[in-house]
Order: structure tokens, then C-alpha cells, then sequence
């Protein structure tokens, strides 16, 4: 037999969670904190494990430390699947699986290899060498291929972390700009985990400028489809080849992240016909395909306006907290300790 492991933070919402799930399916598992989670680890060596690792802690504000603070937990990454090598140890969600959706840049391309439709990058902007990365070649590029909104993010990160949505009037060239991100002092971009809008030119030029000192992704602002007034997108989370829980995100403004005191909605009161809830599933279907080491991911779609086109916005592999869950069946975490349960005996 296996012996479980969930390598994580002790105390927080995915572990608690995790063991309420596991002790009603009737999962024993051990917890590693990320504290110390090699030294824990020699503690099974020579034990055949199964693990499932759960995202660390940051509690940094500051934009310009997400290179460096995901550089961190890569590194992690790379040494858990090292170890694979030397131990018998099989992962829930694969490291290396892991690692690649952590990079946006390059689960988008794979995505686009793959065919599926996604919301499309700038091509000549997004693979381009970040050095150049500018913001009068946007403005140049958007302005040449009549393409009036965008969307820029840091090629890592999550929660919003960085994520702006750039409006230009094409016309008079005004400009509004949608983001968390606020400039403190003359150089430093914090995350505020709150949506601001700006409209000053000045303003605007210079929080893109310093979001361009990272390395970011732009793509097309796609029109959302909306309910009650609201634009939405949907975050499903799939688990080997099922969607165990869609939840539509509703917004007054372009960022749908619940936390920015978003409002969520059960996918039943958007009125989907069951046609586009297939649609829907094979889409998610076919990203996970794209990563065999994967079990389970959050993935963002967005429904286009009018037509209900989806498109995958992103996806990531450590996706699978949704509180409309855990606090009414859990079953996300309930399916997960069946997994666990099952690949332990």
C-alpha cells in the first residue's frame, strides 16, 4: 500500500477540507508543511507514497517579487520530481505539470498547438523578447490591427496579481485602464486586491511601463456574455475527465476574481442550454488532455457575447478552492480523497 501525503499549509481552507473529505471517504494521509517538508520527507524513506501538493503561501503586495517568489516554488517543483526518480513516489498532479501551467505564456501556446480556442495573445507582442516589450509597440500594434482592448498579465502569478485590462478610443486615443495593481512611491507596482480604474493618460503609462519590466502576456478583451445586468465567466474544476463544479463569476467591471468582491452564481441560474454545457466539457476535456500528469485544474472560460463562443482564459493546476463548495458538499475535495483512496491501495 501507498501511504497518502498532502504537501501543504497546515490550517488553512484546502487542508481542513481536504481532511473533512478524506475522513468521510475513509482516507488516512499524512500532512508535510512546506516549512520543512524535506526533512519530513526522509521520514518515508524507502515508503512507496502518493502525493498531492497543495500551492504555498505568499504574502508579499509587491508585483516585482512574483518572478522571484514562483522562481522559489519551482525550484521546489523540480526537486519533488527529482526525488520521484530516486524514490517510489507518484504525484496526484505531476510537478513538472504543475510547473508548466504555472507559466501562462506556455500553457496559452500549447493550448493554441492543441487547436482549442482560447482568448487569443498579440502574437508579435506576447512571444516576443520581453526587452522590447514596450508600451508604444502595443499602442503602435493594437492601433495597427484595430484591436481596441486588451488584456495584460504577468506571465506568472494568480488572484489578479498584476492583471490589467487596457481600453484606447481610437478616435482621440483616451485611454482607461483596469487593474489591482497601483504604483507606490515612483517605481514599485503593488498588488491592492482591489479593481481601480484609471483614465489619466500619465497615469496609465506608467503603470504599463513598469508592468512591462516583468514579464508579461497581452491578449484580446473579449466581450463576455452577462446576466442581470452583469458580464460573467465560469471557473470549472475538472478532475480526470469530469467537471466536478462550474461556477459563474459575475462582474460590473472586466476582472471576475471573487475576491475583488466579485459576485459568484450557480451555473444552473445563467440558463445554459445542456448543448453548450457539453460544449463546455468536452472544451475543459480537451486542455486536459493536453497534460497527461494532470488530474485535476481549474479552468476559466468565458462565453463570448452573443454568440456564447467559449474560450479558455487560462488555467491552473492548483485550482480547486472554491468556497461554494466546501461549504455546502465538498465535492471537490470528496472526489479527490477517492483518487487518493483508490491510487493508495
Amino acid at each position: 500500500m501507498r501511504q497518502a501525503i498532502l504537501l501543504g499549509n497546515p490550517n488553512t481552507k484546502r487542508t481542513i477540507f481536504l481532511e473533512r473529505a478524506a475522513e468521510k471517504e475513509g482516507l488516512s494521509f499524512f500532512q508535510v508543511d512546506w516549512k520543512d517538508w524535506k526533512s519530513q520527507f526522509d521520514k518515508f524513506s524507502g515508503k512507496n507514497l502518493f502525493v498531492k501538493i497543495d500551492p504555498p503561501l505568499w504574502t508579499s503586495c509587491y508585483l516585482d517579487e512574483l518572478d522571484s517568489l514562483t522562481g522559489g516554488y519551482l525550484n521546489k517543483l523540480q526537486e519533488l520530481s527529482d526525488l520521484a526518480q530516486e524514490r517510489e513516489i507518484e504525484f496526484f498532479n505531476a510537478p513538472a505539470m504543475i510547473e508548466e501551467l504555472l507559466d501562462k505564456r506556455a500553457c496559452k501556446k500549447k493550448l493554441l498547438e492543441a487547436g482549442i480556442s482560447v482568448t487569443e495573445p498579440l502574437v508579435d507582442i506576447c512571444f516576443m523578447d520581453r526587452d522590447t516589450f514596450t508600451v508604444e509597440h502595443l499602442l503602435e500594434q493594437m492601433k495597427k490591427r484595430r484591436i481596441y482592448q486588451v488584456f495584460i498579465k504577468p506571465v506568472k502569478g494568480s488572484g489578479a496579481a498584476g492583471v490589467s485590462a487596457l481600453r484606447v478610443q481610437p478616435h482621440t486615443g483616451s485611454m482607461v485602464l483596469y487593474t489591482c495593481a497601483l504604483v507606490q512611491g515612483n517605481s514599485e507596482l503593488v498588488n491592492t486586491k482591489r479593481l481601480r480604474r484609471f483614465s489619466e493618460s500619465k497615469e496609465i503609462l506608467l503603470l504599463l511601463k513598469l508592468l512591462f519590466e516583468m514579464d508579461c502576456i497581452v491578449e484580446r478583451w473579449y466581450a463576455k456574455e452577462e446576466y442581470q445586468g452583469y458580464s460573467y465567466d465560469l471557473r470549472a474544476v475538472c478532475q480526470e475527465g469530469k467537471i466536478d463544479f462550474l461556477l459563474g463569476r459575475l462582474s460590473k467591471g472586466p476582472v471576475t476574481n471573487l475576491h475583488l468582491n466579485n459576485h459568484p452564481v450557480e451555473c444552473k441560474e445563467l440558463g445554459l442550454s445542456e448543448k453548450k454545457l457539453d460544449e463546455i466539457t468536452l472544451l475543459c476535456q480537451s486542455c486536459m488532455a493536453c497534460y497527461p500528469g494532470l488530474r485535476s485544474a481549474g479552468i476559466d472560460i468565458l462565453l463570448e457575447k452573443g454568440s456564447q463562443a467559449p474560450r479558455v482564459i487560462e488555467m491552473n493546476s492548483q485550482g480547486d478552492l472554491i468556497y461554494q463548495d466546501i461549504y455546502q458538499e465538498n465535492r471537490i475535495y470528496r472526489h479527490q480523497a477517492k483518487i487518493m483512496k483508490a491510487c493508495c491501495i
